[in-house]
């Protein structure tokens, strides 16, 4: 299947990509993940990366944050080389949610969501009254300025999440890249973060995340990229890239795909080994 890419931008204006990957090729060792791959990030939407497992998913997410090199090819962060930008920088342009955070043991959420300002801070440049401004408006716009003198390891799943998500947007940036941040949590958990996700999105703020619900992903998201062994099958609307053609071809997965009771997007129901009349194997 040919890449697709389609993103909701105004007719006639031409959308600068906040990040984008040029004939990129990563891994690990000797073993290669990504092999030039092109990818576009646009801006002021949700993007979200889907694919099956080992299909270098969360590989793309560290590469577009500067976490791995790669061996050929470039990234490209508001129209600079990522490589060469001082780390300082870069995380004054993107924050990131990793994989499964882990904070200090003992360490409050204040605490937590006050490290977003380090990229900011300098010998010159000591933590000031608009320090504080940002780290209480972060608390607030993640619902969790009441946990504030918390400890980050007292919390729930998802109120742990909304910290980490906290201190990310601490940083002073409009550009959020979360790394499965619904992992190990339940659904009703889930769709908190995810809700939060919208309401930064609906604030102004560009976010790239990877997710493996799939009905979640169409849900949130205006932009899909669904990989397969390190590349892009598709790129574009939920509405216009989710079909059960490709579900087949990127997971292999039988499925029928009908409309959001919900929402204007694609609702996935899986089929699975038991035989459905009238459909054909």
């Amino acid at each position: 299947m040919a890449v697709e890419y389609i993103t909701a931008i105004e007719p006639g204006v031409a959308a600068v990509p906040r990040l984008a990957a040029r004939g990129v090729t990563v891994g690990y060792g000797d073993r290669t993940v990504i092999d030039a791959l092109d990818v576009t990030i646009p801006p002021g939407v949700v993007t979200t990366i889907i694919g099956p497992n080992g299909c270098g998913k969360s590989t793309l997410l560290r590469t577009l944050t500067r976490l791995l090199k790669p061996t050929s090819g470039s990234v490209v962060l508001d129209g600079e080389d990522i490589a060469r930008l001082k780390t300082r920088d870069v995380a004054r342009k993107l924050g990131l949610l990793p994989q499964s955070p882990v904070a200090p043991e003992g360490l409050t959420v204040a605490d937590l969501v006050a490290r977003g300002r380090h990229p900011h801070q300098s010998w010159l440049r000591q933590w000031s009254s608009d320090d504080v401004s940002v780290v209480e408006r972060a608390l607030a716009l993640t619902g969790v300025s009441d946990l504030a003198d918390r400890p980050v390891d007292s919390l729930s799943g998802g109120q742990r999440q909304r910290a980490w998500i906290s201190m990310t947007l601490a940083q002073g940036t409009d550009l959020l890249l979360l790394d499965e941040p619904t992992t190990y949590l339940d659904l009703a958990h889930a769709i908190d973060v995810l809700d939060l996700v919208d309401d930064l999105h609906e604030s102004g703020c560009t976010v790239v995340m990877v997710l493996h619900d799939l009905n979640l992903a169409t849900r949130y998201s205006d932009n899909l990229i669904v990989m397969k062994a390190g590349s892009v099958l598709a790129q574009g609307h939920p509405r216009d890239v989710v079909t059960p053609e490709l579900l087949h071809e990127a997971f292999g997965l039988r499925a029928q795909v009908v409309e959001d009771p919900v929402g204007d997007r694609p609702l996935i129901v899986p089929i699975g080994r038991t035989h459905v009349p009238g459909l054909a194997d």
